[in-house]
C-alpha cells in the first residue's frame, strides 16, 4: 500500500492491518493474547501501530491456518523462523507430519462419504415416519456403545 502516491505504507493501525492482511481484528487481539503476533508498539493514546514485520507475520498466520495448521504447528514454525537457526529439514519435517495428518483426515471423510451415501441410498424420502438415516444414526454399534 502507498500513501501519498509513492511513499510505502510502513505503519498501520489495527483496522487497516485487518484489511491488508484479511483478518479479522478480534483474530487478531486473540493472535497477540497467545503470543502468535507480538505486541505491537502504541501510540501516546494507545492505539496499537503494527510494522510490515508484523503484516508479513500474520499473513503467514492466516496462510498457514488456511491450509489446517493448528496453532501449535504454527507456533512451532515460527519458533523455528524466530530462532534464526531454522533449518529446511526441520521445517520440512514439520510439513511432511502435517501432510500424514491431512492425508488420514481424507482417509476418514472418504469412509464417512460411503457411509453417508449408503444411509441416503436406503431412504425412499417418503411420508412414512420411519426413516432408515435416523434410524442408522441412532443404532449402537461397538464404537458408540455406552459401557456401563
Amino acid at each position: 500500500m502507498k500513501r501519498g502516491g509513492d511513499v510505502p505504507e510502513t505503519k498501520f493501525t489495527i483496522g487497516k492491518l485487518s484489511k491488508r492482511t484479511n483478518v479479522h481484528i478480534e483474530t487478531i487481539r486473540y493472535y497477540e493474547r497467545i503470543e502468535l503476533l507480538p505486541k505491537p508498539a502504541r501510540t501516546v493514546g494507545g492505539q496499537r501501530i503494527y510494522a510490515v514485520d508484523d503484516v508479513r507475520r500474520l499473513v503467514f498466520i492466516r496462510r498457514s491456518r488456511e491450509l489446517g495448521f493448528s496453532l501449535q504447528e504454527i507456533r512451532n514454525l515460527l519458533a523455528l523462523v524466530d530462532g534464526g537457526d531454522a533449518t529446511c529439514a526441520e521445517v520440512k519435517d514439520l510439513t511432511i507430519r502435517h501432510l500424514i495428518d491431512v492425508q488420514d483426515k481424507i482417509a476418514d471423510l472418504r469412509k464417512l462419504e460411503g457411509v453417508l451415501q449408503d444411509m441416503a441410498a436406503k431412504c425412499e424420502g417418503g411420508e412414512v415416519p420411519e426413516c432408515p438415516v435416523i434410524e442408522a444414526l441412532s443404532e449402537e454399534t461397538e464404537n458408540t456403545a455406552v459401557k456401563v
